[in-house]
């Protein structure tokens, strides 16, 4: 099977397979809307990355870290290590997006959507911003 190869600059490569393995390792565990928002979150990362591998090393950093924040999400429910979920990550990763200018690429799912419009429509149907 042939492989594609992309233009990449040294170091997304590396970033866009570690979100891409711990997508596999997550679709073991993962079902229904767990899932989506994984594959969300990794299609927004892997989108980011690309993105930033032209801009400064600043944005670059940022982006690698909410990869990593993805990537080494601690699974452990013991007194020692908390648990970070999938929706902190979600919120580490939209940040990341807003503040690159990247809203098209909010990882945020419809749910979110529903919730916002409702909260930003007042009683008597006067919209708030």
């Amino acid at each position: 099977m042939p492989v594609e190869r992309r233009n990449v600059e040294p170091g997304t490569d590396v970033l866009i397979r570690k979100v891409d393995s711990h997508l596999a390792a997550v679709r073991v565990g993962l079902h229904g809307p767990e899932l989506e928002l994984a594959e969300r979150l990794a299609r927004c990362l892997r989108e980011l990355v690309v993105t930033t591998a032209q801009a400064s090393a600043a944005d670059r950093g940022q982006v690698r870290a909410a990869v990593h924040y993805f990537v080494l999400r601690r699974e452990s429910r013991g007194r020692l290590l908390s648990v970070r979920s999938l929706a902190a990550a979600e919120r580490v990763v939209d940040r990341v997006a807003r503040q690159l200018g990247r809203a098209d690429l909010l990882a945020e799912s419809p749910r979110h959507d529903l919730v916002a419009s409702r909260e930003s429509v007042r009683p008597g149907g006067a919209v708030s911003r």
